[in-house]
């Protein structure tokens, strides 16, 4: 493997921006993107396709007051804002946009404000912290998720090249919650909906695409251990080129 081509993290100054609600659409019955925009998305960088960055909620008149001076990863003291991490689906320097999909499950702030936004609201964000960097020096991916997992990989597909292959497994609670993927690569998707089979006998009846793989896997912590050990035991994929992360747990109610 090429020096010059290898699995790197890229660090961010982390800033906070105050955005507003440009629009809202519903691309399932569960699934919600919001789109910001505002002045202060000027200098926005998010390199990796599953970089997140942090929503700010205020729950008390306190920290919406701090909510004007609060940093992430900063030092200052009183009322702190309840934050969650959330994928930036889609920034387009241009025309100034971010986008954000949610899904509605009906718990949690973050959750909770998509039920009700509006064009117009407002939404503090920070960061990405940083960026996972992932250069094209595979010849296929396997990418495993749920639908909290969807944007990240959806953004990933869409980043592929042509000659690239990709098999996607993706779990969701109906038929209708799946979404046309788009990517110049040649893909594969498995949807697996919940009560009808299970995620890791699903993707341990699978055969891997040939060639160099990279493997990302992100779903619900415990799950995400499991499925992790199935590509290293069972696939015998170089570890190095397996990512697993856990985005919300069993015991939480609203997704990391």
């Amino acid at each position: 493997m090429n020096s010059q081509q290898s699995i790197h993290r890229v660090s961010h100054e982390i800033k906070r921006r105050k955005l507003v609600v440009l629009r809202v659409t519903d691309l399932t019955p569960r699934m919600r993107r919001v789109t910001l925009h505002g002045p202060e998305l000027t200098g926005f960088i998010s390199l990796g396709t599953d970089d997140h960055v942090k929503l700010l909620f205020a729950t008390t008149p306190e920290e919406q007051a701090a909510l004007e001076s609060f940093t992430p990863g900063g030092n200052s003291e009183g009322p702190r804002p309840v934050m969650r991490d959330y994928t930036p689906r889609r920034y387009d320097p241009v025309s100034g946009e971010l986008d954000i999909d949610f899904v509605l499950h009906g718990d949690g702030p973050a959750a909770t404000w998509a039920e009700q936004v509006e064009p117009g609201q407002s939404l503090y964000i920070a960061g990405p912290r940083g960026s996972m960097i992932v250069p094209d020096m595979f010849d296929s991916y396997l990418l495993i998720g749920d639908e909290t997992a969807l944007p990240a990989i959806a953004r990933r597909l869409e980043e592929l090249p042509a000659g690239r292959r990709a098999l996607v497994v993706v779990q969701i609670q109906e038929d209708a919650e799946r979404q046309v993927l788009q990517s110049k690569a040649q893909v594969e998707v498995i949807w697996v909906v919940r009560g009808e089979q299970e995620l890791l006998q699903v993707v341990a009846g699978l055969t891997p695409p040939s060639g160099d793989l990279y493997a990302w896997v992100a779903t619900e912590s415990a799950l995400s251990r499991k499925v992790r050990r199935v590509l290293l035991d069972d696939f015998k994929l170089d570890e190095a080129a397996v990512k697993a992360a856990g985005y919300w747990r069993l015991d939480e109610s609203e997704e990391a």
